[in-house]
């Protein structure tokens, strides 16, 4: 692989461990073969978890993550590996969100992304956060995320 836009990739063809915090964890990106070509790259983790902050009882999350990329792409291991590093990360639903988006934005620099964090219920209330860089490219089809307001989530 070293000879190809794949080369510098080190967890994508082996076994990579979970990382234990968000901050050890390697977003990996690969450049963007179809750069100049505006569309939209979708990535859904309907289990997503992490805990309190304050009790440190397990939070479960179904997460929709749409980019319109630029230069680079999200190497999907790597994203993966960084989503599951949350298992044991205590924030709340807010902060977990908005840093997932903001670590791909910082990685990646895409033209445009959203995340729309569709949290299950923690004390009987459901809470959804979205979070977006601006306005969505005019010129892209963008569909909606598809996930309903919450109704015993599944």
């Amino acid at each position: 692989m070293t000879n190809s836009i794949y080369g510098d990739l080190t967890q994508l063809g082996g076994k990579t461990p979970l990382p234990q915090r968000p901050e050890e964890a390697v977003l990996e990106r690969v450049p963007n073969p179809q750069a100049g070509q505006k569309y939209l790259v979708r990535f859904t983790a309907p289990e997503f978890t992490s805990l309190c902050p304050i009790t440190g009882a397990p939070d479960f999350a179904h997460l929709m993550i749409d980019y319109v990329p630029d230069e680079f792409l999200i190497e999907s291991k790597s994203l993966k590996l960084f989503l599951g590093s949350f298992r044991n990360h205590g924030a709340f639903h807010e902060d977990c969100t908005v840093a997932i988006a903001r670590r791909i934005v910082d990685e990646i620099k895409p033209i445009w992304l959203r995340i729309g964090g569709y949290w299950y219920p923690r004390g009987g209330i459901p809470i959804d956060v979205f979070y977006q860089t601006g306005a969505p490219p005019a010129d892209v089809w963008i569909p909606d995320q598809g996930v309903p307001p919450y109704r015993g989530r599944g």
